[in-house]
């Protein structure tokens, strides 16, 4: 029998969500819980919770205006600055946010969601560091975990009291256990186990399903046949035999945040594109998330812009209600995606189901050490100038630059972080 868990996660922006729902199969109750947004939360909490999402938000999108904009964002960023791995020094003293938010649990913070839990003596499994931290504040009975969903983590991921704490982090990477270690964190409450990635993308552990959407994918992004001429043999001995022709044409996904930036990128994608679309050579996917005023723009954009008649089958808007049906919808999408264009957000381990990643500008801190790691990985590469996509483009996919991409993240990134995660689950004690 599976053993459950309570697996809680937070609503501000998407990143903490994506990274929980691939879990909801061993989650008590097959539900995500939301720490901020849950049944009878306390009002005080509530508005703790809300404070943040309120301010993150509107700093994201007040980036873009000149001078004020990056001013703001840079004083809120500095408050989640990763700071350069070297040299290599302890960094395991507390930061002033951290001290901050004790004050909150000292004042209660926390304390109805941890007691209302504690009814189960399950493990507790949080995709934000906050809930993990209330959990041992409030001396919560059962195991604690933290699931990192970023490359690289600034010093609020780990608790202020460092190796004193029983909190265990299940980490995507090499340098984020490196992180924590330099945080203070104890090694043996540091598992690596790869981010978890949504298992109706993979499969089970043959991956028949990503191989098959693989093969398909390496068509798309090889339309000269360079790359597989070069290395034909890697195709062959990892994907098997391809078909002659792709299920879909190449099809580019371009994924907004959660605080609704850069959504002007997509447009301007469709338009530079729109001859290309038209003839059915290339498909776009504009993802709005949960935001209706980012469909809604969309829409509005593509009409204005001559593009109308192409939306439902030449270009695709994805929105949902909730956070739920959005994810599935577009983890079905993505089957037929072959390139991801996005700021490095969480969605960069998705480079690891094959997709090479378009890598919008930063947004914050995380996302510039995201980038980082993707380019350096060889999964992705940095968006040109939108006005002249229909050149670079078409020339990179000539020379076989997103299918080196796609068959390097396919090869080399980790995709079984869920089920690593679901058997560290199964070894827990407690009922």
């Amino acid at each position: 029998m599976t053993k459950k868990a309570w697996v809680i996660s937070i609503n501000m922006g998407y990143g903490h969500q994506r990274t929980a729902y691939p879990l909801k199969s061993f989650a008590e109750g097959e539900r995500i819980i939301c720490a901020n947004d849950y049944p009878g939360i306390p009002e005080k909490d509530k508005k703790v919770w809300e404070s943040s999402r309120y301010f993150y938000e509107f700093v994201s999108r007040f980036k873009k205006f000149p001078l004020l904009g990056n001013i703001a964002f840079n004083l809120f960023d500095a408050t989640q600055k990763i700071k350069e791995f070297y040299p290599l020094k302890d960094s395991s003293d507390s930061t002033f946010t951290q001290d901050r938010t004790c004050t909150l649990f000292e004042r209660g913070w926390g304390r109805d969601l941890i007691t209302k839990l504690s009814k189960k003596n399950i493990p507790l499994i949080s995709t934000f560091y906050n809930p993990a931290f209330m959990a041992e504040q409030f001396k919560y009975p059962g195991d604690v975990y933290c699931v990192i969903c970023d490359t690289d983590i600034s010093r609020n991921w780990a608790p202020s009291c460092g190796g004193e704490s029983k909190v265990k982090y299940f980490t995507p990477n090499e340098r984020t256990g490196q992180r924590l270690r330099s945080y203070g964190v104890k090694k043996e409450n540091i598992i690596l186990t790869g981010y978890p990635l949504p298992m109706e993308n993979i499969g089970g552990k043959k991956m028949e399903i990503l191989i098959e959407d693989m093969k398909n994918r390496i068509l798309n992004l090889d339309p000269s046949g360079k790359y597989r001429e070069k290395h034909g043999f890697i195709v062959r001995e990892k994907l098997g035999k391809l078909p002659l022709k792709s299920d879909h044409p190449l099809t580019i996904m371009f994924a907004v945040g959660g605080a609704g930036a850069q959504k002007e990128i997509g447009i301007e994608l469709a338009r530079r594109l729109k001859k290309i679309i038209y003839y059915k050579r290339l498909k776009i996917v504009l993802v709005a998330g949960t935001k209706k005023n980012i469909k809604e723009y969309f829409e509005r954009e593509l009409r204005n812009g001559g593009l109308g008649d192409l939306m439902g089958e030449g270009i695709e808007i994805i929105y949902a209600n909730t956070f739920e049906e959005y994810y599935n919808k577009f983890n079905s999408a993505l089957r037929k995606t072959d390139i991801l264009w996005t700021k490095p957000s969480e969605l960069s381990f998705y480079s690891a189901l094959g997709l090479p990643i378009i890598i919008a500008p930063t947004i914050g801190s995380q996302e510039e050490f995201n980038k980082r790691w993707l380019l350096k990985s060889g999964f992705g590469v940095e968006q040109k100038e939108v006005g002249h996509v229909k050149e670079w483009l078409y020339d990179w996919l000539d020379a076989g630059y997103f299918a080196d991409m796609s068959m390097e993240g396919f090869i080399s990134g980790e995709k079984m972080g869920t089920e690593k995660i679901k058997e560290q689950i199964q070894k827990c004690s407690g009922s």
